[in-house]
């Protein structure tokens, strides 16, 4: 595999939001602004891809107070909430069912005018945050589980990704689509306490620790801000512990993978 590139730009296709960045790929971190513009209504494939073309423009016309120099040619990562195989988007979640199948990746090669890796939006955030994250996450087996419109998992282990894990989707409890029970989005909705959603989470994560048997979860998307204030009511023994890049891991983890040549 050739070396990764020092820099990269990620881009984040969420339910509600788009956003991206310059990463420093050896650090982890954003360079200049994280820019971000609303996915379209309905997420349309031509809509979204008119946005991820704002976006690019906005990102490339910063200027960055470092050795990075034309933006133009950095690699691009891009992550999406679907099973990505073989750059086909395979599922929709929170976007338009015309995604199901679609070459995603060669469209937006295509309409970027540069190469593009596409992963999976939760596998992306699980990348970087077993890489760069909380510490307790680069250890043996862990599952990053991203709560947010839904739930979102990346499966790691010893720093390899096992991809498309989506165990948000598990039928439990008689729930055909768990995080249609128990996403960060469902508890907003509903306006339920955190005693109440945990109690959702708990047998969640109980089946999970019984199937993968992993050394730590790990809590991501922006609800994780406020993780210890809810993790202490999630009734299982694998540790639990808040991510680190929070909202950005993404975009960082994006970005990784853009830089790694990820296919």
């Amino acid at each position: 595999m050739a070396k990764s590139a020092r820099y990269a730009i990620g881009i984040d296709i969420g339910g509600t939001g788009i956003k991206g960045g310059v990463v420093d790929c050896k650090k982890g971190k954003l360079l200049g602004k994280r820019c971000k513009e609303a996915t379209p209504q309905g997420a349309a494939i031509a809509d979204v891809r008119a946005a991820v073309l704002t976006l690019l423009e906005r990102i490339r016309a910063q200027e960055l107070d470092t050795k990075v120099s034309a933006l133009d040619t950095l690699p691009i990562g891009i992550c999406m909430p679907a099973v990505i195989r073989h750059g086909r988007s395979m599922t929709a979640a929170n976007i338009a069912p015309e995604w199901v199948g679609f070459d995603a990746r060669s469209m937006f090669a295509q309409a970027l005018s540069a190469p593009v890796s596409l992963v999976n939006d939760a596998d992306a955030a699980g990348v970087a945050e077993v890489k760069f994250g909380n510490a307790d996450a680069a250890k043996g087996s862990v599952l990053v589980l991203t709560l947010g419109t839904g739930i979102g998992s990346a499966l790691v282990y010893r720093g390899d990704l096992f991809p498309n894990t989506e165990l948000g989707h598990m039928e439990l409890d008689g729930h055909a689509d768990y995080e249609r029970y128990a996403s960060a989005k469902v508890r907003e909705r509903e306006g339920i306490d955190d005693a109440t959603w945990c109690a959702r989470l708990s047998p969640y994560f109980r089946k999970l620790e019984e199937l993968f048997s992993p050394d730590v979860f790990v809590i991501s998307g922006g609800i994780s801000k406020r993780a210890t204030e809810f993790i202490p009511l999630i009734d299982v023994n694998t540790p639990i512990v808040p991510a680190k890049l929070k909202n950005n891991a993404g975009i960082i983890g994006a970005a990784l993978l853009g830089a790694s040549g990820w296919e």
